[in-house]
């Protein structure tokens, strides 16, 4: 372990052990670094590292502070980290998605409010209403899904799904199926989520989830692969 991966356990420690809750202001920086036996250089350096985790975060004219902590912010760069990824690092992805989504969506079958249920309406009915509008069916494809991870009621959950299911990908997805004339078949994917989770039916939604996400991979893996082999090298003679 690094001296800076030292420090920055060191200051993760003071957090996990309650010494600096949540929203607590650090010690300045002199006195933080003689308390933990730091250079206030390696002090810096740890504070950067964890302001760029979200663990920390600096006010400026005010200190540096620990933030909420909350899942939503702590998961964030799953998020961004996904959306850098290439490959069948996709596929993988897909992958993980097809673990965790009907999971969600039987979940929120069982726990979807009224209001959360007309959200994912609303959703869908834009997405029926854009058809050929690849921006709008990804904006309110991805809303449609955030909706529904938001009625798990569980946010460590709603909070990782939301990283993974990455909007860069999404939007590939779509513009591939709007030319195949095949956003059809994906939106009436889309309704029979909802339509499982009017009636509250776990199972249904757990299936309907999954037939989803199942569609979307399979699309990735052949498309991926006929990218991959139109962009090869050619051999050679």
């Amino acid at each position: 372990m690094s001296l800076t991966e030292q420090a920055i356990e060191r200051i993760r420690q003071l957090i996990k052990d309650g010494t600096l809750p949540p929203g607590a202001r650090l010690p300045p920086e002199q006195e933080l670094a003689a308390e933990l036996g730091l250079s206030r250089n390696l002090l810096r350096e740890a504070v950067r590292s964890l302001v760029t985790t979200r663990v920390l975060e600096v006010r400026r004219g005010d200190g540096t502070y620990v933030t909420s902590l909350s899942p939503e912010l702590l998961l964030e760069g799953v998020g961004l980290a996904v959306e850098m990824m290439r490959g069948d690092d996709l596929i993988e992805i897909t992958e993980v998605r097809r673990l965790f989504e009907p999971v969600a969506a039987g979940l929120a079958a069982t726990r979807i409010t009224a209001e959360q249920l007309r959200e994912v309406e609303r959703h869908l009915n834009a997405m029926i209403a854009a058809q050929d509008d690849v921006e709008a069916l990804n904006h309110h494809d991805d809303a449609f899904h955030r909706a529904v991870f938001d009625a798990t009621g569980n946010k460590s959950l709603s909070a990782l799904l939301g990283g993974i299911a990455s909007r860069t990908l999404r939007s590939r997805v779509w513009r591939g199926l709007v030319e195949e004339n095949s956003a059809d078949r994906t939106i009436a994917e889309h309704a029979a989520i909802y339509r499982a989770l009017a009636h509250g039916d776990a199972s249904l939604a757990h299936a309907a989830a999954l037939m989803h996400v199942s569609t979307t991979e399979t699309w990735l893996r052949e498309n991926l692969g006929r990218s991959l082999m139109e962009t090869a090298p050619e051999p050679l003679r």
